[in-house]
């Protein structure tokens, strides 16, 4: 069973997301912040990372910097953001981002994603 790492600070988002998730058959490791979900990336081991841009402690692309080096380029990483500037994506993508997902965004969407990563 492959493991996600969800990063998210909204926690109405947070469970819509865990649930849709787990539905899928995925292990859903969750954080609500930035500090844990960096405490999360260096005492877990996971497949996948999914993670707002705006998060209080550290953000999106601080999380996405330690994770690729931590993990390697080549690891997913799905950033999802409320920001759909252009030079927030880029700055996403340059961090090593796989994916950029504008909120509002449907779980389906998502789910097709997360697979399209995975396998």
């Amino acid at each position: 069973m492959k493991t996600i790492l969800l990063i998210e600070d909204e926690e109405l988002i947070l469970r819509a997301l865990e649930f849709r998730l787990k539905r899928d058959g995925y292990n859903v490791i969750k954080a609500a912040d930035g500090r844990e979900g960096l405490h999360q990336i260096e005492t877990n081991n996971f497949d996948l990372l999914i993670t707002d841009m705006m998060l209080p402690f550290n953000n999106g692309l601080e999380v996405v910097g330690k994770v690729k080096k931590i993990k390697g380029k080549a690891f997913p990483v799905i950033v999802l953001s409320n920001v759909g500037l252009e030079n927030t994506v880029l700055e996403a993508f340059k961090m090593g981002a796989d994916d950029y997902i504008t909120k509002p965004f449907s779980p389906a969407e998502l789910s097709i994603r997360v697979k399209r990563l995975l396998n």
